[in-house]
């Protein structure tokens, strides 16, 4: 098992920048296939973006695609998420998860994911 603690999050202006990051325990952190969510208020958990075990590939929803980069340090256990050029519109909870060898599949799915943290708000204002 793995347990995940986000943390970065915050009130920031519109076209600013913030940098999510994702603790993972444990010592197999390599072998998980790790992904961003997001839920804004009153609307669905919603996919952003994706990391492979080895941080080769990685896959974002059209909205962020240009804006947003995730990364991940196999050493430190941690996975980040670079977040640029922010909109109100990404105003949301982000969520980190983790999927043990990518079994759910690739881009990994809401559902089909094992592990999650708690989250952490980002709220971006206009």
């Amino acid at each position: 098992q793995v347990q995940l603690l986000e943390s970065g999050g915050g009130l920031v202006q519109a076209v600013g920048s913030l940098i999510l990051s994702c603790a993972a325990s444990g010592r197999t952190f390599s072998s998980y296939t790790m992904a961003w969510f997001r839920q804004a208020p009153g609307k669905e958990r919603e996919f952003v973006a994706a990391i492979s075990r080895s941080g080769g590939y990685t896959y974002y929803t059209s909205s962020v695609k240009g804006r947003f980069t995730i990364s991940r340090d196999n050493a430190k256990n941690k996975v980040y998420m670079q977040m640029n050029s922010l909109k109100p519109e990404d105003t949301a909870v982000y969520y980190c998860a983790a999927d043990y060898l990518g079994i759910s599949g690739w881009p990994p799915r809401d559902n089909g994911m094992p592990y999650w943290g708690k989250g952490t708000l980002v709220t971006v204002s206009s």
